[in-house]
């Protein structure tokens, strides 16, 4: 009897055990979660409602911070810079992206070398592309001035001057992303079902009746995604923007996350500078979820 209970009660530690274990397993991811995730943005929310001095807190100030943020010209122009950036940058990207993914998806001879070429630049460092192009668009000695001076000509500004620094740094980021669009695109290309696209050109369809009627429809899910997480990501731009112009000339290239970086560092505005990026953090999770309702909008239609 003794030893009739003395098993059952081994039995019952052993399912307490076994109901405990997936419990036990999770928790150092949860920990690492709760401590990079959940504790910076809910520090970031208590700095935003607080006044500094020299780094330390001095003074509850509400949501005083946020209600600044909107009467705050450099914040607007800011603002104003990095939605003409993003759209600017996505744009063009989504268009030599889908360009290059339905020529990709020819097979002939090299056309896997090309793909590998073609997505050289998104596994480069930011950093390093930067100090690439700055070393191209450099003024007295880029490779432009030397172009210009082989044909005759003088030097091309590119970082000295206001507009020509704001499509230099679309066309850096453009460089640089539209291989992201092209994998994305690519894959989907290479997910679409053949029998529609062989009865299409036994019917005699030609290839632009092909791309508008099948192959675009087809593809709208797949491209809103693209550029819903190539916009996410475009928001947040910084490395490049540091290293090549640091906002200049004058705010030309200010986005929002150089100036956010200033407010903080520069300046010592850390509540202010809190309240700024979670204002744009609200403002692009408002943008994902637009994006969820609007592919679901495609995939219902």
């Amino acid at each position: 009897m003794q030893g009739a209970t003395q098993a059952r009660k081994y039995r019952l530690q052993g399912a307490g055990l076994d109901l405990a274990l997936p419990y036990l397993m999770l928790a150092p991811g949860l920990m690492i979660v709760l401590g990079v995730l959940v504790y910076p943005l809910w520090d970031g929310l208590r700095a935003s409602t607080r006044a500094y001095r020299y780094g330390s807190p001095v003074a509850d100030v509400g949501l005083q911070n946020y209600l600044h943020l909107w009467s705050d010209a450099q914040f607007l122009n800011a603002l104003w810079v990095t939605v003409k950036f993003v759209a600017l940058s996505v744009s063009f990207e989504a268009v030599l992206g889908f360009a290059l993914a339905l020529f990709c998806l020819n097979e002939f001879r090299g056309i896997r070398l090309l793909r590998t070429v073609l997505i050289i630049p998104m596994v480069v460092t930011p950093v390093v592309v930067a100090i690439v192009f700055r070393l191209i668009y450099a003024s007295d000695a880029g490779m432009l001035t030397a172009l210009s001076k082989a044909m005759g000509g003088g030097e091309v500004q590119i970082l000295g001057n206001p507009l020509n620094a704001f499509i230099g740094l679309v066309a850096l980021d453009v460089w640089e992303w539209t291989p992201l669009m092209f994998l994305i695109l690519l894959a989907g290309l290479q997910s679409l079902p053949h029998e529609p696209f062989e009865a299409a050109r036994v019917d005699g369809a030609g290839a632009w009746r092909v791309f508008a009627d099948l192959t675009f429809p087809m593809m709208r899910p797949v491209l809103a995604v693209a550029i819903v997480l190539r916009t996410i990501d475009a928001f947040g731009t910084f490395d490049q923007v540091f290293v090549l112009t640091r906002g200049g000339p004058g705010e030309a290239t200010r986005l929002i996350s150089i100036y956010g970086y200033d407010t903080a560092f520069k300046f010592q505005q850390t509540g202010y500078a809190a309240a700024l990026f979670v204002t744009i953090g609200l403002v692009v999770l408002a943008l994902a979820f637009s994006a969820i309702r609007l592919l679901r909008r495609i995939d219902a239609s």
